[in-house]
């Protein structure tokens, strides 16, 4: 199946602690059906300190069920569903079904 979430996008939170919240994809893990968003889903870990590694309190991001998030419309930047059609030249292509526009032109 054809990935509506790829790395690169702008995508919305849809449910949870983040929710309406907007990020670009880091990373996508489709075997675990989780993404990786940047400044979503923040939290904190303790570190030990290592050889190369100082230790201490730090920041980072978790994965995101792919259920849990939508592509952001490039008009108006609100969630949008995928949809997928093949253009004259026989390129298969997403598009946003809320405006029409192309997602990755």
């Amino acid at each position: 199946m054809a990935a509506k979430i790829k790395k690169g996008d702008k995508v919305v939170v849809l449910t949870g602690r983040d929710k309406g919240r907007t990020g670009e994809v880091v990373q996508v893990m489709p075997k675990d059906e989780r993404a990786l968003v940047r400044g979503i889903n923040i939290v904190k870990r303790h570190q030990r300190q290592t050889a190369n590694q100082e230790g201490g309190i730090i920041s980072k991001e978790l994965p995101v069920h792919l259920s849990n998030l939508a592509v952001a419309d490039p008009k108006d930047g609100k969630p949008t569903r995928v949809g997928f059609k093949v253009l004259e030249d026989g390129r298969k292509v997403r598009f946003a079904k809320r405006s029409g526009d192309l997602i990755d032109g």
